[in-house]
């Protein structure tokens, strides 16, 4: 059986981080993309050139509210995990995925607020060895989909 995962890009500025996000989940065979906040949806033309497409294959919903995606998530008893540099946070080496997630991403200068990482089950982050301690929001969201769904259990 094949892992379900949903990706959640909670107010992301950059109209190109969502078009690679499209082309990761494409790519990776995520369930859903969902946008929520101020994340741009399809159809623009800065999403599309980055996307190549994968806008047209990839499900995805676009949300204002993003309590309404914990809501409909929860309904259908997908856990949300957030994506985020904390100090609870499990390396994503470390982490059991369950069958069924999402993971959520925040925004790309300040991350994921703190009310919403409490709304989530757990905390999972990427380990990193440079200065900066951080990584774009697309390319952090695609490792992790890949190591989520493609670990063995």
């Amino acid at each position: 059986m094949r892992r379900e995962l949903h990706l959640i890009a909670h107010d992301i500025r950059s109209l190109e981080n969502v078009g690679a996000l499209f082309r990761a989940c494409d790519s990776l065979g995520v369930a859903k993309l969902w946008l929520a906040g101020f994340t741009a949806s399809p159809p623009d033309s800065r999403i599309s050139k980055v996307a190549l497409g994968a806008e047209l294959s990839v499900p995805f919903e676009s949300v204002a509210d993003i309590s309404e995606v914990f809501r409909k998530l929860k309904h259908e008893g997908v856990p949300v995990y957030a994506l985020e540099l904390t100090d609870k946070a499990v390396d994503l080496a470390k982490f059991a995925p369950p069958d069924r997630m999402a993971l959520l991403l925040g925004t790309e200068t300040t991350g994921i607020p703190p009310s919403l990482i409490e709304k989530c089950e757990g905390t999972i982050k990427i380990g990193q060895h440079g200065i900066k301690e951080s990584l774009n929001v697309a390319v952090a969201a695609g490792i992790a989909a890949w190591a989520i769904l493609n670990v063995r259990v």
